[in-house]
């Protein structure tokens, strides 16, 4: 027996799916994770900022 024919841009049931499609969420690339790069900006403000305060109670 032959399988019947789906129309074009209709794609036929899988066999023992039982998921349904969904949209998967759009990768953030570098911006997943903003915490990070503000974490690492602080960190580096705080070392520079702590560089000249050292150098004004050294003078």
């Amino acid at each position: 027996m032959t399988e019947p024919l789906h129309p074009p841009g209709e794609t036929p049931p899988a066999e023992g799916s039982t998921a349904e499609a969904h949209v998967e969420r759009p990768d953030g690339g570098v911006w997943e994770h903003p915490y990070v790069w503000l974490s690492l900006i602080v960190i580096g403000c705080a070392l520079i900022a702590a560089f000249f305060v050292v150098r004004m109670i050294d003078l």
